[in-house]
């Protein structure tokens, strides 16, 4: 037997088995009556109360209070307690239980009364009406007390001994690098790498070409393929060092800093507009981008870069960085007519509660909003105490007409930043179900329960004149040493980037649902080296002649050093069966893998090949043409979309304005990072937009008639060395005299079969070019 959704018998469902025996022998109207009467008639059981928690209270809640709340009372009713509710108003009880045909607030609800409709501005849907009918039929169950309401969902919240045992919540300390049999790796993490490989019977992959380790490092840590010069300069060092030296000029280059600085702009939801109809332009957003790139390339420690972002307001003394980095607060998705303000002020505390909780701790935090996290031991409390230290940021407008700040260094220039309230935060309560019209208990800032961190001190941050210093006393807490998780995460990113995953495969999520780490040791080594270089001997090369000085903690450049001179980065991509059999998915790292190169680099690649690409930095973001038939699907077509000098679209993809409802067509195709929220792994699909636009599409096609005019620039009338230059341009290394015939006949076919001009030819051979799995594909 069935009964409707949210009926008498979906309440107690008990009563079902009982209801169809008696249904057999009896009449179904009577037998219902009697049961309906009977269970009503009893006291308010858990389900009862439960249906009035899910169903009522919240409704109330969201459409009576501010009519019939704490600060106003019409016709002298409150709806906001128990109590309240049971003594009914100036007209008497609003409703008789069991009858809600009979009870006054359904048939205001219902507006079966002309004098008497309530809402009177917003008519409640025919299901919350039906929701309220019902719990009249069952009895109008509520609570006994008028205390606040907790939480229904794991109502005993526990962390066992096994929820502490969790690899990612254990202290960090440094493992002893292993000792090998055979001589001694020079890099720690080749020991930690061979020895994982000699328990699984494996073997390390040999040594990559040096056309290849060259290609390799340069995309890593630069995003563009190496010019025909720098390939030529490595080939020709024979310099034990000339590895090293690669390495240190690339660091050095600015070029490096829009690489890794587009990786951490993927974390933070990076966007330059709000998102929903309108999709409006977050004024001065670019700053941000800029101080990012400008913070890699400066080799800024992580614990300066994470305290400036969270809290660089609340410094002593804020200079232009300090303010900027705080845009991090503004960069998420923003509704600027909402239908609920005070819910959407806890959405955009949502949003900064999950970017802050998987950016720098690795945990799905945000999941514990409505009710204790499910796989994670975080409670519900967790999440608010967590919540609390932003409670006092000011809505996103920064309480008046704008999202700006005025710059400290430079008069008259503004920043997209955050500000707060008052030295004095409101308060911050448990929200039944998220619902912020019901409040549970109140809480003060506190860090998760599991990681066993303690209550924050907040006594020892001296509020800012118009801050709480709250945020101040989570980013220190973050940076700590005695943080399980901040340097962990960062350097799991790191190695991520440059082997294609992480050591640990879900960088987000570090919690029990998240992937194990295939290295344990290693991981917790590197993150003790992020901290405190330099232990092992080998972070620092003092005593060398013309070498960098001993790292400071906290510096990515020295880490990108440690991973690029191991034996492990080094490693030739190629196949061996036995290890293929044995470990498909290279958890071992007995290979390196290969990767699709990111859309950005695509587009860039294709740009510096054919000689256009403009490597002007910082300053507004430009606009790219977009075809007419995309900006037609926009709710405004075109608004809000510039259009850029032809030389200003040749700058790269990461200073290209990034509006969240109009994403570039070749970028998104190709897999670009959803700006909605924070994206850890960029997935590589392979679907048909791809090919059509890398073929098709009018900026392919325009960019490949430049690159046939640099071949003949560069090359001469000779078709031969034409096609030469353009493989060689594509992938990095001298092409065969087969691959160079084969170009040949491709231009020669096209001449005499389609009888198409030599210049077009040309420009057909380059077209294929730019699409040859060699140059989009990383080895």
């Amino acid at each position: 037997m069935r009964f409707p959704p949210g009926s008498l018998l979906e309440v107690f469902p008990f009563a079902r088995t009982w209801l169809a025996a008696l249904r057999i022998a009896s009449g179904a109207g009577l037998i219902l009556a009697v049961a309906a009467s009977q269970l009503t008639a009893a006291e308010p059981n858990a389900a009862g109360l439960e249906y009035f928690e899910r169903k009522v209270r919240p409704l109330l809640a969201e459409n009576c209070y501010s009519c019939h709340g704490e600060k106003k009372q019409k016709g002298k009713l409150r709806l906001d307690s128990p109590g309240a509710i049971r003594a009914g108003g100036e007209s008497g009880a609003i409703f008789t239980p069991g009858k809600p045909d009979e009870s006054r607030i359904i048939l205001a609800v219902g507006y079966q009364d002309e004098d008497l409709k309530m809402p009177p501005k917003k008519r409640l849907s025919p299901q919350q009406v039906a929701d309220l009918a019902e719990w009249v039929r069952l009895g109008a169950p509520m609570p006994a007390s008028d205390a606040a309401a907790t939480a229904p969902a794991r109502k005993e919240f526990q962390i066992t001994a096994k929820d502490r045992a969790h690899w990612a919540f254990q202290p960090l300390k440094r493992p002893e690098v292993p000792k090998l049999t055979r001589r001694q790796p020079v890099n720690p993490i080749d020991a930690f790498i061979l020895t994982k490989l000699k328990t699984k019977g494996l073997t390390a992959n040999p040594t990559a070409t040096r056309q290849e380790l060259v290609r390799r490092a340069t995309y890593d840590l630069t995003g563009l393929p190496p010019s025909p010069a720098e390939v030529e300069a490595f080939l020709a060092d024979k310099s034990p060092r000339a590895w090293e030296n690669l390495i240190d000029r690339l660091l050095d280059s600015p070029r490096y800093g829009e690489k890794w600085g587009r990786h951490w702009l993927d974390l933070v939801r990076y966007a330059e507009s709000n998102s929903y109809e309108r999709d409006n332009p977050k004024p001065h957003a670019w700053r941000y981008r800029d101080y990012v790139i400008q913070s890699f390339n400066a080799d800024k420690p992580y614990d300066q870069f994470m305290r400036e972002q969270l809290a660089g307001d609340e410094f002593a003394k804020s200079d232009d960085d300090a303010i900027i980095a705080t845009g991090f607060y503004r960069l998420g998705i923003w509704d600027d007519e909402p239908a609920d303000k005070e819910l959407a002020l806890y959405d955009g505390l949502d949003d900064i509660v999950a970017t802050t909780g998987q950016v720098f701790l690795g945990l799905t935090v945000d999941c514990a909003r409505c009710h204790h996290h499910k796989i994670d031991p975080i409670s519900q409390q967790d999440y608010y105490r967590l919540l609390a230290f932003f409670r006092n940021v000011s809505p996103y407008q920064n309480s008046g007409a704008t999202v700006e700040i005025p710059l400290p260094g430079q008069a008259g220039e503004k920043a997209l930043a955050v500000s707060e309230g008052g030295t004095k935060a409101p308060p911050t309560f448990v929200l039944m179900r998220g619902n912020p019209k019901v409040h549970g208990d109140k809480v003060e800032p506190g860090f998760p329960q599991v990681l066993g961190a303690g209550e924050p001190t907040l006594a020892e941050v001296k509020p800012g004149p118009k801050t709480s210093g709250r945020r101040t006393a989570l980013a220190n807490w973050l940076a700590s040493p005695e943080n399980p998780l901040t340097a962990r995460v960062m350097v799991n990113r790191i190695w991520q980037h440059h082997f294609g995953r992480g050591l640990v495969r879900s960088p987000n999520n570090f919690g029990l649902q998240g992937d194990v780490p295939t290295h344990p040791e290693l991981l917790d080594w590197l993150a003790a080296e992020l901290m405190k270089p330099g232990v092992s001997g080998l972070g620092s090369r003092a005593e060398t002649p013309g070498a960098r000085p001993h790292p400071l903690p906290w510096t990515l450049k020295h880490m990108h050093r440690l991973i690029m001179t191991s034996q492990a980065y080094q490693m030739s991509s190629r196949g061996q069966a036995e290890a293929l059999r044995k470990d498909p998915a290279n958890d071992s790292f007995w290979r390196f893998d290969l990767r699709r190169l990111t859309a950005e680099e695509i587009r860039d690649s294709v740009l510096a090949l054919n000689g256009t690409l403009n490597l002007k930095m910082f300053g507004p973001s430009i606009y790219v043409e977009i075809p007419k038939e995309v900006l037609a699907g926009q709710s405004r077509p075109g608004q809000n979309w510039g259009k850029s000098p032809p030389e200003e679209q040749a700058r790269r993809s990461i200073y290209i304005h990034l509006k969240r409802s109009l994403l570039t067509p070749i970028l998104e195709s190709l897999d670009l990072a959803d700006p909605d929220r924070s994206t850890p792994v960029r997935f590589s699909t392979v679907q048909p937009t791809q090919a059509l636009g890398m073929i098709n599409s009018e900026f392919l096609n325009r960019q490949a008639e430049l690159f046939a005019t640099r071949l003949r620039q560069g090359a001469g009338g000779e078709v031969r060395l034409q096609v030469r230059l353009g493989l060689y341009l594509a992938t990095s290394r001298e092409p065969s005299s087969d691959e160079v015939k084969r170009g040949v006949r491709l231009i020669e076919s096209l001449q005499k079969e389609e009888h198409i001009p030599i210049e077009v030819a040309l420009k057909y051979f380059c077209l294929m070019a730019l699409n040859l799995n060699e140059l989009v594909y990383l080895n």
